[in-house]
């Protein structure tokens, strides 16, 4: 049997016969002999294209007629974007503004994608090679042989030479975003200064808050401790740009113990017996702030975890929000519905919007 006393000594192993070997210490490493050898690069095989100057000329054709198809797809996805434009509430038109849109974008980046692929395979040069990396900076022998080789694959790849394939590469990289610039601008008010927009929502004096989505009226008595409401105004849904109007206007309502409110001077008489409204869009970059913590009375984002206390005007104590939820002030109407006293009293959404007017 085998035998070992941790001291570090050589094993001895006995075998059934009584004869015992030596065996080498613990921890010894075995290093084998035996070595691969480098088998080198595979035979060149070389392509069509470098053989047939007929296929050659094909080749290249099929590539600026892939970047041309790329500079055609980016144009179709801006004129998709004018001439089918999104109506609101009609799914219809939605649909088909974004097939439309979607299709030209296709187009714009499989011509992109499969014209850049076709040209290194089928036309640059091809052969291997190897590549050895140097740390930092180079001697100028160095940088000189670097800029050669900037000539070389200038040489290879055809880019200097092949100026229809260059020049449409270089047109479908010019027209690829074109479409996303127009879609982005698409986002903003169009002639029409953003502040201004912001600063007024559907809400005004006697309106009342109703629930989202149903457009019921809340009264006082149906909001119970610690409970709270998606509110929307008064007639909303009926509302001509009613998508527009909602991202504004948009309200969570929520009732504290009114001895847990801290309320400023100029703010008493916004809420009512420890009923508060505040915008639900976040001051950060305008998500839905839609998560109430009812023992903590903190609402959170759950974009980027920004997080205000209800308790004290929803002012911001954790996140990348930079300024406290707008609040609505809002009262009760003789029948005991909840009513607007009026607008918001700042504007409401994102504060990279500018502040003032001016």
């Amino acid at each position: 049997m085998a035998h070992d006393d941790l001291s570090g000594k050589d094993i001895t192993a006995v075998s059934s016969a009584g004869v015992s070997h030596e065996t080498a210490a613990p921890g010894t490493a075995v290093i084998p002999s035996e070595t691969f050898e480098n088998p080198g690069f595979p035979p060149h095989r070389p392509r069509v294209t470098d053989t047939d100057p007929k296929a050659e000329k094909k080749a290249e054709r099929q590539v600026y007629t892939f970047f041309y198809l790329s500079i055609v797809g980016s144009i179709f996805a801006i004129a998709s974007y004018m001439a089918f434009p999104i109506e609101d509430g009609d799914t219809g038109a939605l649909r088909l503004h974004t097939m439309m849109l979607g299709i030209g974008i296709v187009l714009a980046l499989f011509g992109l994608g499969f014209g850049a692929v076709h040209w290194s395979k089928s036309l640059m040069a091809n052969h291997e090679g190897i590549d050895l990396r140097h740390p930092v900076r180079g001697s100028d022998e160095t940088r000189a042989r670097a800029v050669e080789i900037f000539k070389q694959a200038n040489e290879e790849s055809g880019f200097g030479r092949r100026t229809l394939v260059r020049n449409t590469l270089l047109g479908a990289l010019v027209a690829f975003p074109l479409p996303a610039v127009v879609l982005f601008r698409g986002w903003g008010p169009q002639n029409e200064n953003p502040v201004e927009l912001l600063e007024h929502t559907m809400w005004k004096k006697g309106a009342r808050l109703t629930l989202d989505p149903s457009g019921l009226p809340i009264k006082a008595s149906d909001v119970t401790l610690g409970s709270a409401f998606h509110v929307i105004p008064e007639g909303l849904n009926e509302s001509e740009h009613r998508l527009e109007e909602k991202a504004k206007a948009a309200v969570l309502l929520m009732r504290l113990d009114p001895a847990k409110l801290k309320e400023s001077p100029e703010r008493r008489g916004w809420s009512y017996d420890g009923i508060v409204a505040y915008s639900k869009i976040c001051t950060h970059v305008g998500c839905p702030v839609a998560l109430y913590e009812q023992q903590t009375h903190h609402l959170l984002c759950p974009c980027h975890q920004s997080t205000f206390d209800v308790t004290e005007e929803c002012k911001v104590i954790f996140g990348p929000a930079k300024r406290a939820l707008p609040q609505l002030p809002i009262a009760v109407d003789g029948e005991g519905y909840l009513i607007a006293q009026s607008d918001f009293h700042e504007p409401v959404g994102p504060s990279f919007w500018e502040r003032s007017s001016s």
